[in-house]
Parts: C-alpha cells; sequence; structure tokens
C-alpha cells in the first residue's frame, strides 16, 4: 500500500557545522597573500581557479578566480557543479572579544582601513574592513548574536 508523503513527518537530518564560505575574486595570488598576511589563514591547495585557505575551527575559506569556475569541475570522485559570484560579500570571522583591540593595532599596522566599529545587540563589538576586491569582512568577538 502506497505511503501518504504528506502525512510522514520526516525529522530534518543534523547539521554540524558550517564546512567551507567562499568569495570570488579577481588575483588569487593577491588575495591568498591577503588572507594569509591578515588573518594567518594556512594555504591548503592552490590551483589555477580556486585556493582553500584553512580558518581556525575547522573552516574552510575557499577564494574561487571570477569566472573561472563556470563550467563543471570533473573530479576523480564526481563533478563539481559550476558556480560563480559577482558582487561585493561579507565574511564575519569569530575572535576573542579582549583581542579586538590587537586585531585594530594589527590592521592599522598593515594600513587596512577600518570602516566601521560597532557595538551589536547582545554586546558584541566588531570592527569591518575590505579585501582587496572589495568585499567586506568583520571580526566579532562573543555577544554578536544570542548563540555567539
Amino acid at each position: 500500500m502506497p505511503v501518504d508523503s504528506a502525512a510522514v513527518v520526516w525529522a530534518t537530518p543534523r547539521v554540524t557545522g558550517q564546512l567551507e564560505s567562499s568569495l570570488y575574486v579577481t588575483d588569487l595570488d593577491r588575495s591568498c597573500a591577503f588572507y594569509e598576511k591578515v588573518f594567518g589563514f594556512e594555504t591548503l591547495l592552490q590551483e589555477d581557479r580556486m585556493v582553500g585557505l584553512a580558518v581556525p575551527g575547522g573552516s574552510i575559506l575557499l577564494l574561487f578566480r571570477r569566472g573561472g569556475s563556470v563550467e563543471p569541475s570533473v573530479m576523480p570522485g564526481g563533478v563539481i557543479p559550476p558556480h560563480d559570484g559577482h558582487g561585493t560579500l561579507h565574511l564575519c570571522f569569530a575572535v576573542p572579544l579582549a583581542e579586538l583591540g590587537a586585531w585594530e593595532r594589527h590592521l592599522g599596522a598593515l594600513g587596512i582601513a577600518i570602516e566601521s566599529r560597532v557595538t551589536q545587540s547582545f554586546g558584541g563589538r566588531s570592527l569591518y574592513f575590505r579585501d582587496p576586491d572589495g568585499h567586506s569582512l568583520e571580526v566579532a568577538g562573543p555577544g554578536l548574536w544570542a548563540t555567539y
């Protein structure tokens, strides 16, 4: 006998975290050097179309050359669907609240302008600045969200 799918209640499968975030950039070498120098991220993978950087906490920041992934990527284990992005995007990196002043000094020493300083509704504080492609970057201490 067929099952009425409308009557079945499914539990949502678990998500245990965000593994990858990506930005689309015009110059992979320049952007890779920026993220290594500013954040100390380790380069795990570097190809013609992309760079993979290790972000503390088990996440990966993928930098894709703009227009470099508009065709499917055939891999030994399968095919990665095409993708691309345009415009300025936003990423926020968690930092200890007590180190926000050190971040401000670090960015200043690198000649990176702080675009904005914000005290968030849950008491956290953030610094906003730009990467070489104009993407909005944020470092924020706890209190940014109810969950952080």
